[in-house]
């Protein structure tokens, strides 16, 4: 035990026996209560803290078990180790060992914090490959949740009435929770883990925000009062150097490729590079030009289509070339300028779905592209149809793929020349982007632009003529378009290009090449630097002296720096120069922003800057030297370009310029930046027309602005500091983080060790009005489940300390299952699409919504109340009538009704026996639709006849004992039934015990038995048997059952004399059942209210003899007892029985009776609804041609104690009105313990709605429901958000009247106010015979008065939460109709924040939630929301609803979940009426018992 709170294992560590003892002594207090968690680990850390050695500042508990002592230095130390796994660590973006420090730092403050692991299913554990997969070691398996299951079939529900209360004096042994939870349950342990993380203070509250009580106002975040403010000038527009004159500068690129291409013909322009390092081809200016014009000439004159050429100049043109090969690509790219067509270069597509794929679809199409250039290799590699044709990738046009190697084009007759134009306005070329969102825009840049970039690069670098480039990044677009195929060839430079494949063998690749090719300038991403620092061990003999200029194209990063830094550091040594190193930045819109200019043009020094991160999220700059932990470093990015205006603007709004110490958006203004997004003229105003203006509103400029996308300040020297992109932007509660930063400090936890690769992804996703922050890493193969739990709880530890914001989630998932961008990056906007479509498949989450969520509205306070008088006056003085309705009444209502003159059902048998005796009453029907029994009056008449003589001569039973009647359903127990009736003895109706599940169902039986006191039980042979088999002796004692009788066999005695009650108030039968919440329930039944039902029934579904109607429900309790048993008799109409089990076997049982006997009414459970909604939906045109035929049915009556189930009668209906049911005949009924039958929907179709004895349709209104969480009724129009649809529950039945109460104050409520519904009838139960261990409780349940108004009536309580509203249409006497509505069942409503919610509408948002939810449960246990799921679909997607369970539940409730718990399909118990049994559940949950796939705790 002591090891398994621990997380520790502690056999592996030798401890001294007087250790071990007083480990003992303090789990014994810890059990005892004598001393808090909190105080027993702090003893126990101390107790172990020489045997286990402790990693800086990490709670021993979150430790990986097989650790090595001696590791707590493992963290600080970098550099060895990294270099040791060069081969299998390589890092994408790396970590500064200052950020490191600070995250150790900031870990090391937080001090003991038990955070719940969330448990797993060993199935769960890795869903990556299995080559991928190392077993864990044992002892840091996760815990065994699977004991104590109960065996059940896989998807069958278990339809059984368990119970959850134990009789007194009981065999406790069988259930193993009552209401509590034993004491070693690992689940409520985790739980109070996770509430002792929840109570401890997060930050000082917000302001509170004034609610008035009936709306629930989101809380507005209240500006912080001490938040920094920006306190500086405003900043002026910074000037760039002039652009130098060049006197032989060529008036356009195409003109110095021409130039080249003839007096230089042999001068190498490119080299491309194999993955080996060797170099393949050397392309020279010559054949650049020749090539080029080739293509030129082939594209407009051999492509024709319908004989006119398929090309015409400015037409877009599609460049899919593989970054191996960056030769094709040049002789495309000014194949297409020669040709004055635009190119448009794109990825290769390597699947039909790749990752933002369709998003390109989109750009080509929108760029109107028809035409892909590509190479002979890169399209015998794409994905082919059958035909043999390049399939059409998803969402893109359909492409001609024409292939240019050599082969494949035309040489061009000698009077083709083509048009060199000097650079105009038109445009040459269409860079794409991919925006946060992950939309794919196209970046036109004119012929202009493109000169003038080059010029201002070529000043900026100081390129001179023929001088060697090594490139390492994508030649497509970005710097290395602009590098390594523009600038380069106006300045006749040898560009050597390196494929992004070599680096990924031999990140030292770039660095050898410019150490053979004597490269006087290299461009590089950071990322370049980093891998080459891990791999440079083994190489002695590199030099990198030549280089004049190393530029940094991702300077702008916040890990650049210590890129920077770090190789500098190694490289020093090997002739690297300090001042070479030149970040810049660039973006795509504006082209080249800012370049640290080389040592020999003379710039200002380097500039670095230490900012605070507070500061910075307000976005003020404040240098900071104190707070160590929380700050960002920067490095400039150099002076801005020639010939360029510069300012910083405000990122939201207006664009006002910034003052110096702010942050904002750099807006440049120049003849180098872009011109548009092609096609989209709405953003690109925005965008590349931004006009900055002074505080006063002043323009700064007639000429607009482009904005960059970069979030910056400039700096002292004129150096420009860029601290972020707009794209990485996540605003939460209106403060500003980075997500670059986010990420750096991620990987700055241990980042080598446990993030496959360092790939980590940092999104904001919006739920409830705010910015929440996502996290999602691939973590390495071989993590365990506590190292990667270890690894997350500490990433939330140090994110909050260094940025002092929550991450809402942090997702885990298997190394390399991240979509990826072209260059092997992650693709954010993909990866955040698919977290949130549940297409993640993360392998662990951590979900923190307590402490991210901060805008949640106020938890409502009970107002003081206002008593029931001043309610009335209240109501009155408002006009509002109070809340009362009535069926119609009883005595007035003339009927030609026999059983009348009857006191006793007993009585009616026996007269229809004599005056009918062969008038069928009964026929019960098997799973074929073949009639199984029947009876006549007169035979059931003999049949009962037989009971009771049994009853008293075997039985020996006296008057007033009680039976339990044990049978299947079926026409025996209807016998009985009466059998009992005519021996004075008090029948019980008892579901028996399923064959296959006694373990389960049989304590039920038992429980009902001992509770009934029954002194005999009467059953089938078979049931006889199985009640005293061995199977039953594991599950009961079956020693303590009393007599039980047989009647398969029985005595034709004539009975002597059928015993007669001495008052209609004598007790006829019980009726016991179970409730959603668990609770067994007996009520007492009087002959009196017996037959007030029997009439109340009649008379509103006019029933009579030569009536059929079909019933499909159970008959063990309320309405459906009473309509198999009691009503047939009474008023004489043939009763179709299908029994509900049978329709598992023959879904469409009930409904080819209904067709195949006329029949007009029928009555179903909503079970039996569902059960053909989803087993026969694909199946109506088979039943069609079988001849079923639902258009004689005028009412089907579903039987239910709930909330009207709208959406499945409704998708009943529409399904099988091909089949003839109308639409107007599903209706429901409502009744509950006190009353079984309140309302019933009569028929309303056909003759008697001409008569005028139905009602109107059943009525739907919309209500608030966050009105109904402050128990309100607010109506709304359908549609409206937060709405809820409910149907009026039926018309209420003869002589029942219907009243609102307080459920509080007992005072009578107004019309459409939400309150108790009270119920007073002649067929009122009388009582309970005993709510097992809650009699006191439920005393005034059945003689409730009003404590206002008319206090004289005795009520009985539903305990239903309803309404009722009188609404426009008349009923049969030409009143106004009153609509009953009912919301739910008070028992099952959870309290939560002061306001009551309805289990069903938190589970509808859930199960809408992802396509995989089946079915979904919820209730609370210590104030935490739990939702349980069931999953249908492959366990790998059990992971993925966490996430989503929450964002709704938050999003439409305003509530916080705490656990999610994803199970099997079938988990989720349901009774035989199709309600839920959530207590059951979280009695199963609590205990262990569910084996769920997944349980995790939300911190």
């Amino acid at each position: 035990m002591a090891a398994e709170r621990g997380g520790c294992s502690l056999d592996a560590v030798p401890l001294p026996p007087e250790v071990r003892e007083s480990l003992a002594e303090l789990e014994l207090e810890l059990s005892e209560g004598d001393i808090t968690q909190k105080g027993y680990e702090k003893k126990r850390a101390k107790l172990l803290a020489r045997y286990i050695p402790l990693i800086q500042g990490v709670d021993p508990s979150l430790q990986a078990e097989n650790r090595v002592p001696g590791t707590s230095q493992a963290t600080a130390v970098v550099s060895k180790q990294q270099k040791s796994h060069s081969t299998n660590s390589r890092d994408e973006r790396f970590r500064s060992d200052v950020h490191t420090e600070a995250v150790q730092a900031a870990l090391a403050k937080y001090k003991e914090r038990k955070m719940p692991m969330p448990s797993k299913r060993r199935s769960v554990l890795v869903h990556s490959s299995v080559e991928t997969y190392t077993p864990p070691d044992n002892h840091s398996a996760p815990p065994d949740v699977t004991t104590g299951l109960l065996e059940h079939l896989h998807h069958e529900r278990p339809q059984v009435a368990s119970v959850r209360g134990i009789p007194k004096g009981y065999n406790s042994s069988i259930l193993e929770t009552g209401d509590g939870v034993p004491v070693n349950s690992r689940v409520s342990s985790k739980i109070q883990q996770l509430l002792n993380t929840l109570k401890r203070p997060k930050r000082p509250p917000l302001k509170e925000f004034f609610v008035d009580d009936f709306e629930e106002l989101l809380e507005v975040q209240q500006p912080d009062p001490n938040q920094p403010k920006p306190e500086g000038n405003q900043m002026n527009v910074l000037k760039g150097e002039p652009v130098g004159v060049v006197t032989n500068w060529p008036p356009s690129l195409l003109a110095a490729l021409q130039r080249w291409g003839t007096t230089q013909p042999k001068a190498p322009c490119l080299t491309a590079l194999d993955t080996t390092g060797k170099a393949v081809y050397t392309l020279t200016y010559g054949k650049l030009w020749s090539r080029s014009l080739k293509l030129a000439y082939t594209l407009l004159n051999k492509l024709t289509s319908r004989n006119e050429p398929l090309l015409k100049p400015g037409d877009r043109v599609a460049l899919v070339f593989p970054n191996s090969d960056p030769v094709m690509f040049m002789v495309a790219f000014y194949g297409c300028l020669l040709a004055e067509l635009i190119p448009v270069p794109i990825e290769v597509p390597l699947t039909r779905k790749d990752a933002g794929s369709q998003q390109i679809g989109f750009l080509l199409g929108s760029c109107g592209v028809t035409l892909a250039l590509t190479t002979d290799a890169c399209q015998k590699g794409l994905p082919k149809a059958q035909t043999g044709e390049v399939v059409t990738f998803k969402g893109w046009p359909r492409l001609i793929w024409f292939v240019i190697d050599g082969k494949h084009l035309a040489k061009p007759t000698k009077d083709w020349h083509p048009q060199l134009r000097d650079a105009s306005a038109e445009i040459a070329y269409i860079e794409y982007k991919t925006s946060k969102e992950g939309s794919t825009v196209g970046i036109s840049v004119s012929h202009a632009s493109m000169l003038a970039h080059c010029h201002a690069l070529t000043q900026a670098c100081g390129y001179s003529e023929a001088e060697t480039l090594t490139n390492v990044l994508d030649f497509k677009r970005d710097a290395g378009l602009w590098h390594g195929v523009l600038t380069s060839v106006m300045n006749r430079m040898h560009v050597i290009s390196i494929p992004y494949a070599l680096m990924k063998v031999n990140p030292l690749s770039w660095i050898q090449k410019v150490c053979s090719y004597k490269a006087r300038v290299a461009v590089v991403k950071s990322r370049d630097m980093h891998w080459s620092l891990l791999a440079q061990r083994d190489q002695r003999d590199v030099s990198l002296s030549s280089l004049r200029m190393l530029i940094v194209a991702d300077g702008a990063n916040p890990w650049s720096i210590s890129s920077c830094d770090a190789f500098l550091n190694v490289f020093q040594s090997r002739g690297l120069r300090p001042e070479v190193i030149c970040p810049c930045a660039s973006s795509s819109e504006a082209l080249t922003v800012a370049i640290r200019r080389p040592p020999e043009l003379g710039g200002p020094p380097p500039g670095k800057a230490v900012l605070s991160m507070n500061c910075l999220s307000y976005g003020v700059i404040r240098v900071d030297t104190e707070e160590k932990l929380s700050v960002l470093t920067v490095q400039d990015v150099g002076q801005i370009m020639p010939g360029a205006n510069v300012c910083v603007v405000k990122v939201d709004g207006t664009p006002y310029l910034c003052k110096a110490d702010e942050v904002g958006e750099i807006c440049v203004n120049s003849g180098a930046t872009g011109m548009a997004y092609f096609g989209l003229l709405g953003i690109t105003k925005n965008v590349f027309e931004a006009v900055p203006v002074t505080a006063s509103g002043v323009p700064v400029s007639d000429q607009p602005f482009t904005r960059t996308g970069l979030l910056g300040f400039v700096g002292p020297d004129y150096l420009v500091f860029v601290v972020g992109k707009l794209d990485g932007l996540i605003t939460v509660s209106g403060r500003r983080h980075n997500a670059d930063d986010v990420v750096a400090t991620a990987l700055a936890v241990e980042p080598m060790k446990f993030v496959y690769r360092g790939r980590i992804a940092v999104f904001s996703v919006t739920v409830l009005h705010d910015d929440r922050i996502v996290l999602v890493a691939e973590q390495r193969p071989d993590a365990s489940e506590e190292d990667s739990f270890q690894w997350m709880s500490r990433v939330l530890q140090a994110i909050d300390s260094i940025h002092q914001v929550g991450v809402y989630c942090l997702a885990l998932v298997p190394a390399n299952t991240l979509p990826k961008a072209p260059l092997g990056g992650i693709h954010i906007s993909e990866t955040k699409q698919r977290f949130l479509e549940g297409a993640l498949h993360p392998c662990n989450v951590l979900m923190c919504p307590h402490t991210c969520v901060t805008n949640l509205p106020k938890p409502r306070q009970k107002q003081p109340d206002v008593g029931p008088a001043s309610m009335i006056v209240g109501n009155l003085v408002a006009g509002k009538r109070i809340a009362q309705a009535s069926g119609r009444d009883v005595t007035q209502l003339e009927d030609n009704d026999q059983a009348r003159k009857f006191l006793y059902l007993a009585d009616v048998l026996q007269w229809r026996a004599q005056t009918t005796p062969d008038h069928p009453l009964f026929l019960l029907l098997n799973s074929k639709g073949t009639v199984a029994s029947a009876a006549s009056c007169m035979q059931l008449h003999k049949r009962a006849e037989r009971v009771a003589v049994a009853l008293m001569e075997k039985g020996r039973l006296n008057v007033g004992d009680h039976v339990a009647l044990v049978y299947p359903p079926g026409v025996d127990l209807i016998a009985t039934f009466y059998g009992c009736l005519y021996a004075g003895c008090i029948p019980i109706t008892v579901r028996p015990p399923h064959p296959q599940n006694l373990a389960t169902t049989l304590p039920t039986v038992k429980m009902i038995v001992e509770v009934s006191k029954s002194a005999c039980i009467l059953t089938t042979q078979v049931i006889t048997k199985l009640l005293k088999s061995k199977e039953a002796a594991a599950a009961v004692d079956i020693k303590t059952w009393p007599t039980i009788l047989d009647t398969d066999d029985m005595p034709k005695k004539k009975l002597a004399n059928i015993f007669r009650p001495t008052s209609p108030d004598m007790l006829a039968y019980l009726d016991f059942s179970v409730s959603t919440t668990g609770i067994l329930a007996g009520v007492k039944m009087s002959h009196a209210a017996t037959s007030a039902l029997c009439r109340s029934i009649k008379l509103q579904c006019e029933l009579y003899p030569s009536r059929q109607i079909a019933i499909c429900l159970d008959p063990y309790c309320g309405l459906g007892f009473a309509l198999w048993c009691l009503c047939s008799v009474y008023s004489g109409h043939q009763s179709i029985l299908v029994p509900p089990l049978e329709l598992e076997s023959n879904v469409s049982l009930w409904l080819s009776a209904v067709s195949q006997y006329k029949v007009r009414v029928t009555f179903c459970s909503y079970s039996v609804m569902e059960m053909c909604t989803k087993g026969l939906g694909t199946q109506t045109d088979m039943l069609r041609m079988k001849g079923v035929n639902l258009s004689c049915v005028r009412t089907c009556m579903v039987v239910a104690e709930e909330r009207p189930r709208i959406a499945l009668t409704q998708s009943f209906s529409k399904l099988f009105k091909d089949l003839g049911l109308s639409a107007r005949a599903v209706s429901t009924t409502f009744g509950c313990r006190v009353n079984v039958a309140i309302c019933l929907q009569p028929n309303r179709l056909g003759k008697l709605a001409e008569q005028g004895t139905a009602g109107p349709d059943p009525t739907t209104v919309y209500v608030d429901m966050r009105a109904l969480r402050h128990d309100r009724v607010r109506l709304v129009e359908r549609g409206s958000p937060h709405s809820l649809p409910l149907m009026e529950s039926g018309k209420i039945l003869p002589g029942v009247k219907v009243i609102i109460a307080h459920t509080e104050t007992k005072g009578p409520l107004g019309d459409s106010h939400l309150g108790e519904i009270w119920v007073s009838s002649p067929h009122n139960a009388t009582g309970y015979y005993t709510v097992y261990g809650e009699e006191a409780l439920h005393a005034d349940h059945f003689t409730a008065r009003l404590s206002f108004g008319d206090t004289q009536t005795i009520w009985a309580r539903t305990g239903y939460l309803g309404f009722l509203r009188r609404t426009e249409l008349t009923d049969a006497s030409g009143e106004r109709h009153d609509a009953l509505y009912v919301v739910g069942s008070l028992d099952e409503t959870l309290e939560l924040r002061g306001m009551r919610y309805h289990p069903i509408d938190i589970e509808t948002s859930v199960i809408r939630a992802h396509k995989s939810i089946a079915e979904c449960a919820v209730f609370t246990w210590t104030n935490l929301l739990v939702v349980v799921v069931e999953l249908e679909g492959s366990e790998q997607e059990a992971l993925d609803l966490v996430a989503l369970v929450t964002n709704v539940v938050l999003e439409e409730h305003y509530l916080i979940v705490g656990v999610v718990v994803i199970v099997d399909p079938g988990v989720i118990p349901i009774n035989s009426r199709g309600e839920k049994q959530r207590m059951h559940l979280r009695d199963g949950f609590l205990a262990d018992q569910l084996d769920p796939i997944y349980v995790a705790y939300n911190m």
